[in-house]
C-alpha cells in the first residue's frame, strides 16, 4: 500500500510568514531597528502533501503557494471564477473572447503612444456598438470598412504581442489560457529568479484591459469556430450538453459562442464583463516550484495589493426539469461513427459526485473496470471509455463507445447501459473499490511530482469555492466509499434518465461556416518597445546557471549476469518505479510486431485469465504494457515500488507463457480492419501521418508497410505469442527509475562476479523475498527475468529511403470541411549537431511561440488563422534528414493570402533585432532553469546514443545561441530555407479549394485514401 501523510486528523491552522532569527554573536552591536516587515497570515492544512500556504490578501485576492525544488522554475496560474455560463445571453463567447483580449496589453503594455491609441480605440468601440445594431447588408459593409480603416491607424502605436515578448524575455514557457464554463485561466511557466518581474506583468495586465487589434483577433476566433464545426466531437458534445441543460447555460450557450455573436461583437459588452469579474475578490494566483514563500507572498502584495475589491454579480444556476425518458440525438459528420451516453448529476462538491467519481473508475480505469474487462478487453465493441465533467452547478457522467464492424450504435448502446446494470446491482469484486482507492493514491502521488498538477489542484479547489482542507480530505472521503454507497447513488441517478448521441458518418445537413470579412493587413511594430516594457526587463534578477546532464555521473550502469545492460538511476522522492526492456527493433524489422504488442493484452497464462491478470496487476498498484514503433519496442512496468518484486514475476510469466487464444485473434484481426476504415475519416491522420508519409518516402513507407487484410486473417495465435516469447532472447537493455539500490540487503555466495561490487556472487540463487530485508534491482531481475544464456542479435530492419525534393509539388486530399489545413514540407540536410545552436535559435525566433515572426504575422496581423507554425526539426536519428515544416489552418476562402503569407515569410524573413533578443534570452533562460530529472535523464540519454552524441547537447546551445548574431541566422534561412523545393500538403474540401491557387506553388496531385493509407 502507498504511505502517504496521515489525513484522518486533517484540521486547518492559522500561521504568520517568520522573518529570519537574528544569528550575529553577542559581541556585535545591534544595528537600529528596521521598519517591522507587514505579518502575512496564512492557513495550512494538516497532512498536506503539497504544504500549501494559502493566502488572503486585503483586497481579498487568495494567493496559493506550495514549494517543489525539482527545477528553479514556477509554474503559476491566474484563475477568475468566469466562465462561460457568465456570458450575457445575447453576447455569447465573451468570456473566450475577452481572455485573448486580456494578452493584449494596457495602458502602459502595448502602446507606444497611448494618448493618440485611444482616440482611435474609442471610435472603433463606438463603429461596432453601431455595426452589431444593424442588419443591412451593405449598411453593416460600409461600417465594417470604416472599422478596418480606424483599425489600421489604431495599430500603428500598438505594439503586436508585447505581451509575448516580455514574457519571453524573462524565460517563461507554456504561455497560454483557456475558458471553461465556470473559469477563465492563464498560465505561464517562469524561472524562479523572475517573480518580481511577473508579478509586475500580471498585475499590470489584470488591472485594466485594453481591447487592441481587436478586429485582426476577433478573425483569429472566428477560426477556432471553424475548427470546432470541422470537429465531430465537438459537435456531439455540444450536443449532449444541449440536450442535458435546456435551462442551465451549460447547455444554452457554448463557450466560444455562437456565429451571430460573434459576427456581431461588443467592445461595450466586454469591458463591462471585465470590470464585473477580473477584480482580486474574484481571482487566485495559484503557484508551484522553486518558490520561497515569505518572499513571494510580498512580492504579490507589492504589486497585487493595490488592486481594488468589487462586488462580484451573483451566479443563479437553472434548476433542471428531470429526464424522464431518454433523450435521442443525432449528429453527422465525415469521422466514423460512435455513441455517446450523458447522465446528469449534482456539482462538484457534493457528496453524490464524489461517489461518481467511484463510480466511474469502476466502469473505466485503465486496467481492471468493468467497460475495460468486459468490453474492450473482451472486444465487444472497438473502444469504450466514460469520463466525468464536474462543474460548480451540476456533473455530467458521459459513457463513449465506437462501433465494430457491422455493428449499430443502439447495440453498443444497450452494452455501455448493461454495464451501468451492473454498477446498480453491485455486480463487481469487494477488492475492487480499495484497490481503486490505492491507486488513486498512486495516481496523485505521481501527478504531484508535477509542477503543474500542483498548482492546477489549487485552480480546482478555487473555482469549485473549496476549501483547500476540504480538498485535501477528499482522498479520504474517497477511501470511505462502500459498495452500498456506490449502489445507492447508482440507482438514484441511472435509469431512463439519459441523453444519447449518435454520431454518424455523413453529410452534416447543418454545416455553416463563419464569413470572412475583408481585412487589411495591420502593422506588428516589430522593434517598438512600451515604457513600461523596458521598465520592468530592467529589474534585477539573480542569475541562474544551468545544470546540464552529465550521463556519466547521472546513471549508474551494470549488467546482469546474463550481460544484458542496466541503466539506473534512483528515486529519491516516493515509492513509485518504471521499469524497461528496450529493444532496438520495431515493426519495420517485421510488421507483426505492433500486433503481437496489440495481442498481449488480449492473452492470459496458464494460471490466470487475460481479465484475471488485469484485476492481479490493478491489485499491486502497478501497470505493464508493451509498444512497438517503427524501430524501437518497449516492454514496460510501472508502479508500487513495495509491490516490485510479485510484479515483475507476473509480468515476466505472461511474456515467458502467453496463452494463445484463437477467438481473441480473430476479434482483434476484426478490430483492426474497422480501426483501419476509421483511421481513413480522420483528418488529422490523413494529413499528419498519411500525407507526411507519403511525401517522405513514397506509396512504399513505414505508415503503409502493415499486413494486408488476407495476412491479418492468416495470422495465428501460436505465431504472434512465438514473437512475443522471444522478446527478451533479442539482445536488449533494462532502464530502471525506482527508490531500490542496484544492489541491497544480499548476503551473496562467491560464485558469479558482481559488476557493481567486483566481489564473487551467485544472486541467481538468492530468494526473491527475505524477512527485514530488501533486495535490490541485481538480484531479483537476475532471478526473475528470464533470458537465454546466449542473446539473439536484433534482425536487420527495413530501410525506407527517403525521397529528394527535387520539385515543388502540391498534393490534395477531398474531405469535407470548412477549413483547409496546409503543411509546407521541405526536406533538409542529414542530422548534423553542429546546426543544432542554430536551428533552436531560428525556431524560437521565426515560428516556435505566440512572439515568433509566423504568428504575428500571420495571425496578428493578417488574420489569417488561429494556429500557424514553423520549424526547422532536427532528425531524432543518425544518417535522417532534417525536415522543415510549416502548417497553417484557414477558412477555405482565405486559401490564397495564407498560402502566399507562409511563403513569403520562408523566403523573405524578416529583420527584427528586438525579436531575436528575446529569442537569445528565452533559449538561455529556458535552459538555466530546465532540469532534466527523474526517469527523464534515462530517456536524454537514449535519444542521446541515437544521435551519437555522449553529452547534453543543451551545453552547445546555451553557449553558442548567445554570440550569434542576425546575420548568422539570415546565412542559416537563406542556404536552408529560402526557396527550397517543397511539396504542399493539403487536406479540404474539393468544392471549397482554389485549384488554381495551389497550381502556382507546384504540380498538383489528388490523392487517394487508397493511395496514400495503402489500403
Amino acid at each position: 500500500m502507498l504511505v502517504l501523510p496521515a489525513m484522518a486528523a486533517l484540521s486547518l491552522t492559522q500561521c504568520q510568514s517568520s522573518k529570519p532569527a537574528a544569528t550575529a554573536a553577542a559581541t556585535t552591536p545591534a544595528p537600529a531597528a528596521a521598519p517591522a516587515q507587514k505579518e502575512y497570515k496564512y492557513q495550512t492544512v494538516e497532512g498536506d502533501p503539497l504544504k500549501a500556504r494559502i493566502y488572503t490578501l486585503d483586497n481579498g485576492l487568495t494567493v496559493y503557494l506550495s514549494d517543489y525544488k525539482d527545477a528553479p522554475r514556477i509554474q503559476t496560474y491566474v484563475a477568475v471564477r468566469a466562465g462561460s455560463k457568465n456570458d450575457p445571453h445575447t453576447a455569447t463567447g465573451l468570456a473566450h473572447y475577452l481572455e485573448h483580449m486580456v494578452f493584449k496589453g494596457t495602458s502602459k503594455l502595448g502602446t507606444q503612444n497611448w494618448a493618440a491609441e485611444q482616440v482611435e480605440l474609442a471610435k472603433i468601440e463606438a463603429l461596432y456598438e453601431q455595426y452589431r445594431s444593424k442588419t443591412d447588408v451593405a449598411e453593416r459593409k460600409r461600417l465594417y470598412h470604416q472599422i478596418d480603416s480606424v483599425s489600421g491607424v489604431a495599430a500603428k502605436y500598438a505594439v503586436a504581442n508585447e505581451y509575448d515578448k516580455v514574457m519571453g524575455a524573462i524565460g517563461a514557457k507554456g504561455s497560454n489560457a483557456y475558458t471553461s464554463v465556470e473559469q477563465t485561466v492563464y498560465q505561464e511557466d517562469i524561472p524562479s529568479n523572475q517573480v518580481e518581474k511577473w508579478a509586475a506583468i500580471q498585475a499590470e495586465r489584470f488591472g485594466e484591459m485594453v481591447p487592441r487589434l481587436f478586429h485582426t483577433e476577433l478573425e483569429a476566433v472566428y477560426e477556432e469556430k471553424n475548427r470546432t464545426l470541422d470537429s465531430d466531437f465537438s459537435k456531439e458534445y455540444q450536443a449532449l450538453n444541449a440536450a442535458l441543460y435546456q435551462k442551465h447555460e451549460y447547455g444554452t450557450q457554448t463557450t466560444i459562442g455562437t456565429i451571430e455573436h460573434l459576427q456581431n461583437p461588443s467592445i461595450t459588452e466586454i469591458k463591462k464583463y471585465f470590470t464585473q469579474y477580473y477584480v482580486p475578490n474574484n481571482v487566485a494566483l495559484t503557484l508551484s516550484g522553486d518558490l520561497d514563500y515569505d518572499q513571494t507572498i510580498r512580492v504579490i502584495d507589492k504589486y497585487f495589493g493595490g488592486l481594488q475589491s468589487k462586488p462580484v454579480p451573483a451566479f443563479t444556476p437553472a434548476q433542471e426539469a428531470p429526464i424522464t425518458a431518454p433523450l435521442v440525438k443525432e449528429v453527422k459528420g465525415p469521422d466514423a461513427e460512435n455513441v455517446m451516453l450523458g447522465f446528469r448529476f449534482p456539482g462538484t462538491t457534493t457528496p453524490d459526485a464524489v461517489v461518481l467519481r467511484m463510480i466511474d473508475k469502476i466502469l473505466t480505469n485503465g486496467q481492471a473496470g468493468l467497460v475495460d474487462l468486459d468490453l474492450n478487453q473482451q472486444q465487444k465493441v472497438l473502444q469504450a471509455a466514460t469520463f466525468t465533467d464536474l462543474n460548480n452547478d451540476y456533473s455530467t457522467h458521459v459513457l463513449y463507445a465506437t462501433p465494430r464492424q457491422g455493428q449499430k450504435l443502439e447495440q453498443v448502446r444497450d452494452l455501455l447501459l448493461a454495464e451501468l446494470t451492473k454498477v446498480k446491482k453491485g455486480d463487481f469484486p469487494d477488492w475492487l473499490i480499495p484497490a481503486i482507492i490505492n491507486s488513486e493514491k498512486l495516481q496523485r502521488t505521481k501527478s504531484y511530482e508535477s509542477n503543474e498538477a500542483r498548482a492546477g489542484a489549487f485552480v480546482s479547489a478555487f473555482i469549485a469555492r473549496q476549501d483547500w482542507k476540504d480538498y485535501v480530505k477528499q482522498i479520504d472521503d474517497f477511501a470511505k466509499i462502500t459498495k452500498a454507497d456506490v449502489m445507492r447513488v447508482a440507482n438514484q441517478y441511472y435509469g431512463q434518465n439519459y441523453v444519447a448521441v449518435y454520431k454518424r458518418t455523413g453529410q452534416d445537413p447543418n454545416k455553416v461556416k463563419v464569413v470572412k470579412p475583408t481585412i487589411t493587413p495591420v502593422p506588428v511594430n516589430r522593434d517598438a518597445a512600451s515604457g513600461f516594457y523596458k521598465q520592468v526587463t530592467s529589474l534585477p534578477a539573480p542569475a541562474l546557471q544551468p545544470v546540464f546532464v552529465d550521463y556519466k555521473k547521472d546513471i549508474q550502469e551494470t549488467k546482469l549476469a546474463s550481460g544484458v545492460p542496466v541503466f539506473y538511476t534512483r528515486n529519491t522522492e516516493n515509492n513509485l518505479f518504471d521499469l524497461y526492456y528496450v529493444l532496438d527493433m520495431g515493426t519495420n524489422n517485421d510488421p507483426r510486431l505492433g500486433l503481437a504488442a496489440d495481442y498481449l493484452q488480449y492473452l492470459g497464462t496458464d494460471k490466470y485469465t487475460a481479465a484475471q491478470l488485469q484485476q492481479e496487476f490493478y491489485k499491486l498498484g502497478c501497470s505493464f504494457g508493451v509498444q512497438s514503433g517503427a524501430d524501437r519496442i518497449y516492454v514496460s512496468l510501472s508502479g508500487l515500488d513495495s509491490n516490485f518484486e510479485p510484479a515483475v514475476q507476473l509480468f515476466e510469466s505472461l511474456l515467458a507463457k502467453p496463452k494463445p487464444d484463437a477467438e481473441a485473434l480473430q476479434n482483434m484481426v476484426a478490430g483492426v480492419l474497422k480501426a483501419r476504415q476509421d483511421a481513413k475519416l480522420n483528418k488529422g491522420v490523413i494529413l499528419n501521418q498519411a500525407l507526411v508519409n507519403y511525401a517522405k518516402y513514397g506509396p512504399k513507407n513505414p505508415f503503409t508497410t502493415q499486413l494486408s487484410e488476407k495476412q491479418l486473417k492468416a495470422l495465428k495465435p501460436q505465431e504472434l505469442t512465438a514473437l512475443i516469447q522471444k522478446i527478451p532472447t533479442y539482445e536488449h537493455r533494462v532502464l530502471y527509475y525506482g527508490p531500490r539500490w542496484v544492489i541491497e540487503g544480499d548476503e551473496l555466495p562467491a560464485k558469479v562476479k558482481d559488476p557493481m561490487t567486483g566481489k564473487d556472487t551467485n544472486v541467481v540463487k538468492q530468494p526473491i523475498t527475505r524477512s527485514g530485508t530488501k533486495l535490490g534491482l541485481y538480484s531479483i531481475l537476475n532471478q526473475l527475468h528470464k533470458t537465454p544464456a546466449k542473446l539473439t542479435p536484433v534482425p536487420a530492419a527495413k530501410d525506407f529511403a527517403e525521397l529528394p525534393m527535387n520539385s515543388r509539388k502540391v498534393y490534395w486530399v477531398d474531405y469535407n470541411m470548412v477549413q483547409a489545413e496546409i503543411v509546407f514540407l521541405t526536406k533538409g540536410d542529414v542530422y548534423d549537431k553542429a546546426l543544432v545552436p542554430t536551428v533552436s535559435l531560428y525556431n524560437e525566433y521565426f515560428g516556435g511561440s505566440m512572439g515568433s515572426i509566423v504568428f504575428q504575422e500571420l495571425r496578428e496581423s493578417k488574420a489569417l488563422a488561429y494556429s500557424a507554425y514553423s520549424g526547422y526539426s532536427n532528425a531524432g536519428k543518425v544518417g535522417r534528414s532534417n525536415y522543415i515544416s510549416s502548417y497553417i489552418g484557414t477558412q477555405s476562402d482565405k486559401l490564397p493570402e495564407a498560402m502566399a503569407g507562409m511563403q513569403a515569410l520562408l523566403n523573405d524573413m524578416p529583420v527584427a533585432e528586438a525579436n531575436l533578443q528575446i529569442a537569445k534570452d528565452a533559449i538561455r533562460n529556458s535552459i538555466a532553469t530546465e532540469r532534466i530529472t527523474k526517469s527523464d535523464i534515462l530517456f536524454s540519454y537514449e535519444r542521446a546514443k541515437r544521435l551519437g552524441l555522449d553529452y547534453d547537447l543543451r551545453r552547445d546551445v546555451y553557449e553558442q545561441t548567445q554570440n550569434m548574431s542576425f546575420d548568422d541566422l539570415r546565412k542559416f534561412q537563406q542556404a536552408k530555407v529560402k526557396g527550397q523545393n517543397q511539396t504542399i500538403l493539403v487536406i479540404g474540401s474539393k468544392d471549397r479549394l482554389n485549384f488554381k491557387e495551389l497550381a502556382k506553388y507546384g504540380q498538383v496531385q489528388q490523392l487517394t485514401l487508397k493511395e496514400i493509407f495503402g489500403y
